[in-house]
């Protein structure tokens, strides 16, 4: 298969959109749809449904599918569809089965949720999901230090579909390494850590970033990355300045607040409710006063 125009949607800005919910906690379907409609009006050509800022991991089987097919709906074509898709790999690749009938290009697949990972066992699961539908993309979620360029090379000699690897180990020279050692050119590789991460991965071998902030901002994400392509560092590093304390709050405390901060700047952009599930807490008034007065004057 012709995996070509799945690279390219790959290195770009690819969006983790949120999942808002409604008043009585159930995924707010319109309002979800109409934050996709302005990721897609803001010019973003990847989305990744059920992804971290998404609260992949606080959502029911149920409501995974129906963020899919939402995401699938509302895409139309305008966009690259990369689900998340991860927990046990039986689980794994029901998911990923139910993001082919929906008409999803790609599959994520999260970091495995286990406290013993062995290498060889590493590949075997993503190998397992990857065979399971061998006409999508598919991009590890990779934030394991320990996981060798080596396995991620036969990862990819084995499944041609692992197009392209979402890189989030928070260390610029361990990323440059891996990606040497698994195929700087043979996968697609993503900055998994968003825009403060983005210029020094670009510098040794990223080609597109992921982003929560894109939510909020779409042509702050999309500047950065014009800037970067042209090789334009300190115009990427103004954009870094423009959104280091809004990236610094969402960082915080092992990103304790990653999604919260994000649904409170949407909120304060009266775009969704601020609500998030627990383990994630929403912010106090202090905190939400900084956040709003951080994207006063981000235009969409």
């Amino acid at each position: 298969m012709d995996f070509s125009p799945l690279r390219t949607a790959l290195a770009d800005v690819v969006a983790i959109p949120v999942t808002p919910y409604d008043a009585e906690g159930a995924v707010d379907r319109a309002a979800y749809r109409a934050l996709l409609r302005r990721l897609l009006d803001g010019g973003v050509k990847a989305v990744t449904p059920n992804g971290n800022t998404g609260e992949f991991y606080a959502l029911t089987l149920e409501e995974r599918r129906l963020v899919t097919e939402l995401t699938v709906e509302e895409a139309a074509g305008r966009a690259a569809v990369l689900v998340g898709v991860g927990h046990d790999a039986a689980t794994a690749v029901q998911a990923a089965r139910h993001a082919r009938s929906a008409g999803a290009d790609m599959v994520m697949v999260h970091q495995p949720v286990h406290p013993y990972v062995a290498q060889d066992g590493w590949i075997d699961y993503h190998r397992t999901i990857a065979e399971s539908v061998p006409e999508l993309g598919v991009v590890p979620y990779l934030r394991n230090p320990l996981i060798e360029g080596a396995a991620i090379a036969r990862l990819g000699e084995g499944c041609p579909n692992v197009v392209g690897v979402k890189y989030a180990v928070h260390d610029a020279t361990r990323f440059a390494a891996v990606a040497r050692d698994a195929g700087l050119d043979r996968f697609v590789w993503v900055a998994g850590l968003a825009e403060l991460y983005a210029p020094s991965y670009w510098a040794v071998g990223a080609t597109g970033f992921t982003s929560g902030l894109v939510n909020v901002a779409p042509n702050v994400s999309l500047t950065m990355l014009g800037a970067l392509r042209a090789g334009d560092y300190p115009g990427a590093m103004k954009v870094w300045e423009q959104i280091r304390r809004f990236e610094d709050l969402r960082a915080e405390r092992q990103s304790a607040n990653n999604v919260t901060v994000v649904k409170e700047a949407l909120a304060a952009m009266g775009l969704c409710r601020r609500d998030v599930r627990p383990p994630s807490k929403p912010l106090p008034e202090t905190g939400r006063a900084e956040v709003a007065a951080i994207v006063e004057g981000w235009s969409a």
